[in-house]
């Protein structure tokens, strides 16, 4: 109705009923009747020149009010025929009912404004029709490269709404924009009618919710929905039916191309684990494991070396493949002689990642010991593979997979080769322990106090309990029976590891 009131050539004038000026039209119709209301269906500009208006106040009154619950988008009131003004207690019963009320003067034709109007609509209505026209093959393109997530953007951007897709469970497999708040989430679950194919839910404020159950084949995959400022015209919802049927389709994809597209994701994944130097096309296929950042995680599960046969290995690659479609991501696993490597996007958590392992069955997860890398650009797959690796090796077995930053301040020690060097360099402390033993000097407790103090000797001196004098004789002493110099930084760190390795986890004794 703005634009109607604002065409300078038709002088129309709006005389109340301001705030409904907001209100769509869809057409413009011309009557006389006293009573149009069976004729309309809502959303008109009704004209008159109140030929067949009531004379009195009271069926004025219900003449307006038949039209406002109608639907109708306006009244516009023709003056200089049958009425010079309009009359006053029609302006103040449309103000009342919020209906606005248009004067139109006599040298304004009604036509003119039904074909003005009509053009409008028309150029509208190509508009809407042009913008499906490109959405839909933008769509169709998009499932093919980017599944849900694609259709889901494309959707949004075109109807100027958030979208959301949820799986048969309620957990969002894609979403547009990509950090859909968690309130516009809810609002679409709690909208929906659980079995309804399909539901409309509009809001105080007008927003509107407009859902579809993703169907086929008689399965259904979750639900498509979208959260809109406003109602969705027709061509928004021939869009929506669109994008329904490229989820039902690449839900329902055939297992042939699902297993072809693994083999696919698989082969490329082992190339860069191999080898990450000239191989674009493969880096260009992994990407689509990475998340908006351009971020992956690796997951790295090794099989006990009894159930480590080939079989074992493709029942839980098969059960890894499962629970990814489940939660709507792409499925790359590589299988070796020795475990399965498994990249995720870096959104991932150890939750995520630990609730993967779940549908490996009881047997398998109480075999497998699993480790998870850091976060890394996907261009560092490799170190993230190697991350992993270290992680899983020490893993323990049928646990949650084994975070790599959790090794911090203990890697070395974890690690067998790595523990039995630092044990052979232990043996260099034996004077000063069979020194403590036949006089009970009490060396040891302070040169590992020293060493964790990093030579700080008022800390030192703190730790045991003994005064920083005594503290510095007993270390002068020790470095004597070792022969080596404690003031570098080096030998106190191979001094430290070495005594860690011996009884890593227990505290300086007092």
């Amino acid at each position: 109705m703005r634009w109607v009131l604002d065409q300078p050539d038709l002088q129309l004038r709006l005389l109340a009923g301001r705030a409904g000026a907001g209100r769509e039209v869809n057409l413009v119709l011309t009557t006389e009747l006293a009573d149009p209301a069976e004729w309309l269906s809502g959303g008109e500009l009704v004209l008159t020149t109140g030929i067949s208006l009531p004379t009195d106040d009271r069926g004025r009154r219900n003449y307006l009010r038949t039209l406002a619950e109608s639907g109708v988008a306006a009244v516009g009131f023709g003056t200089g025929l049958t009425f010079d003004e309009v009359p006053a207690d029609l302006i103040a019963d449309a103000e009342q009912l919020g209906l606005p009320l248009i004067q139109v003067p006599r040298r304004t034709p009604f036509a003119a404004i039904v074909q003005r109007v009509g053009s409008r609509l028309a150029a509208l209505q190509y508009d809407a029709v042009l913008r499906a026209s490109r959405a839909q093959p933008r769509m169709s393109r998009a499932v093919v490269s980017d599944g849900p997530a694609g259709v889901a953007a494309e959707l949004g951007r075109a109807l100027k709404s958030a979208v959301v897709v949820l799986d048969p469970a309620g957990a969002v497999i894609a979403s547009h924009p990509p950090n859909l708040n968690v309130t516009t989430v809810n609002l679409v679950r709690d909208s929906v009618e659980p079995g309804a194919d399909s539901a409309v839910r509009v809001l105080a404020d007008g927003t509107t919710v407009a859902a579809q159950d993703i169907r086929a084949g008689g399965r259904s995959h979750g639900l498509l929905a979208v959260v809109s400022p406003s109602g969705l015209s027709p061509i928004d919802q021939v869009l929506l039916g669109h994008a329904n049927s490229l989820l039902a389709l690449d839900f329902e994809k055939p297992v042939r191309l699902q297993d072809t597209r693994r083999q696919l994701n698989e082969v490329a994944l082992g190339l860069l684990l191999a080898s990450d130097d000239g191989r674009e096309p493969a880096w260009a296929q992994l990407a689509a494991a990475a998340d908006a950042k351009g971020r992956i995680r690796v997951l790295v599960i090794e099989a006990d070396a009894e159930a480590n046969d080939k079989d074992h290995r493709r029942r839980m690659k098969a059960a890894l493949a499962r629970a990814l479609e489940a939660a709507g991501r792409p499925v790359f696993v590589v299988d070796t002689a020795a475990s399965l490597t498994v990249l995720l996007p870096g959104t991932v958590t150890a939750a995520g990642a630990a609730a993967l392992l779940a549908g490996l069955g009881r047997s398998a997860r109480a075999s497998a010991r699993s480790g998870l890398s850091g976060v890394h650009p996907l261009e560092r797959l490799t170190d993230a593979a190697r991350d992993a690796r270290m992680a899983a090796s020490i893993a323990d077995r049928g646990g949650d997979p084994l975070e790599f930053g959790a090794l911090t301040g203990s890697a070395l020690l974890a690690f067998g080769q790595s523990r039995e060097v630092l044990m052979v360099l232990g043996a260099m402390l034996t004077p000063v322990i069979e020194h403590d033993a036949a006089y009970g000097t009490g060396l040891m407790p302070a040169l590992r106090a020293f060493l964790e103090a990093n030579g700080h000797w008022e800390s030192a001196s703190a730790a045991i309990g003994v005064h920083r004098h005594t503290m510095r004789k007993r270390i002068e002493q020790a470095a004597e029976l070792l022969g080596c110099d404690l003031g570098l930084a080096r030998v106190r760190a191979e001094l430290l590891l070495a005594i860690l390795a011996q009884a890593p986890d227990t505290e300086a004794p007092t």
